[in-house]
């Protein structure tokens, strides 16, 4: 905490940037999940015999949440311009 009010516009475009991202991982996890689900859950293998070991639908799962982890730090990487 500082008493610079350049702050304030720095925090506002971090805040920006945070709710882009959120909602990033928010639509890759509906595309993902909205896809994978059901190809677990077996509604492809009457008719393509298409169906996820249990095993593999669980490692997918990992990986979509490592993925949406991986996207949220790359906020550690944001520099925000202050001018002076």
């Amino acid at each position: 905490m500082r008493s610079d009010l350049r702050d304030v516009v720095a925090s506002i475009e971090l805040s920006r940037r945070t709710m882009r991202k959120i909602r990033e991982n928010m639509f890759w996890a509906l595309v993902y999940n909205s896809l994978g689900i059901p190809i677990a859950a077996g509604v492809l293998y009457p008719s393509m015999g298409l169906l996820l070991r249990p095993e593999i639908a669980a490692f997918a799962m990992a990986m979509s949440s490592v993925s949406v982890v991986s996207n949220s730090l790359l906020l550690k990487r944001v520099k925000i311009k202050q001018e002076v």
